[in-house]
């Protein structure tokens, strides 16, 4: 859910910006001249560092999870508990449904809230990993119908499709940060132009990408959307509706600062915060379901 997505936003950010200081140190960006900008080669160069930003992220994306999140994953041919068995079994019973060649692998991070989410490179190197919030505070019918989503995201290929769609935002932001960051430099002494052109770049890759996400968090929603639809076949519409329900009780703010929070995970809200909400408001996908 929210922590897919934002582990591949972060990561994206964060090889984008090294791409750009490692490129500048080495002097490896020729689009600027003392003409001016070439923008066909800027448009190149913007395409490789915006792309690999994206597959790069993507390559990492399950070895990323495991790491910030603690993941413990279940060996299915281990010693392990009933209640990891029962885990086990349900995903690869809605992954073999899903037509899924190779079963994803299955792990539990420790966390109090409810939230599961799956990622991975491809679809034959997936995961899906649940909380023990999940396991814990909700019933089986409400697990099956998170996993049915969590294994319809990967049916869809929508880590892949994320990559596409960031790859694209990426070559802008690459683009036009440093056509911004040339504007920039012309503006100074030419003794300091070259630090404030580097300075400037770094800050305009991070605002702009922080824009794109805007359009990222966009497809997010529409693919929630595609997913919630394919847990609904993989489990059956009822266990779906149930799971997005019983997400809901459990996802309620108390408070105002919890508003705040749940408006960027799997509760998205409406109005300007929802514009960098991953996920589509509850209540919404909940009637889509129902109608």
């Amino acid at each position: 859910m929210f922590k897919r997505i934002g582990l591949f936003l972060l990561v994206n950010v964060l090889v984008i910006v090294t791409i750009s200081i490692v490129t500048s140190i080495l002097g490896v960006q020729r689009y600027a001249t003392a003409q001016g900008i070439n923008f066909n080669t800027l448009l190149v160069f913007s395409a490789v560092v915006g792309f690999s930003g994206a597959i790069i992220s993507l390559a990492l994306s399950r070895l990323m999870a495991k790491w910030v999140m603690g993941i413990h994953v279940i060996d299915p041919n281990g010693a392990i508990h009933p209640y990891e068995r029962a885990l086990l079994d349900e995903v690869y019973r809605l992954s073999n449904k899903a037509g899924l060649k190779v079963m994803p692998e299955v792990g539990i991070y420790d966390s109090p809230e409810v939230n599961a989410f799956a990622t991975g490179p491809t679809k034959n190197r997936s995961m899906v990993a649940v909380s023990r919030g999940l396991l814990e505070r909700t019933d089986s019918v409400a697990i099956t119908g998170v996993l049915a989503h969590e294994v319809a995201h990967i049916a869809n290929g929508d880590m892949v499709t994320m990559t596409l769609v960031q790859g694209v935002i990426n070559t802008f932001v690459v683009f036009l940060s440093r056509i911004c960051a040339f504007i920039a430099s012309r503006f100074v002494k030419e003794d300091v132009a070259p630090l404030v052109q580097f300075i400037a770049v770094v800050v305009f890759d991070i605002l702009f990408s922080i824009l794109g996400s805007i359009v990222v968090m966009a497809y997010s929603r529409y693919r929630e959307y595609r997913a919630d639809d394919g847990g609904a076949h993989l489990a059956g519409k009822e266990k779906m509706i149930h799971a997005l329900q019983s997400l809901k009780q459990t996802t309620e703010p108390v408070d105002t600062a919890q508003k705040s929070i749940a408006a960027f995970k799997i509760n998205g809200k409406k109005g300007w915060l929802g514009l960098f909400a991953s996920h589509p408001d509850l209540e919404d996908r909940i009637r889509r379901l129902q109608g």
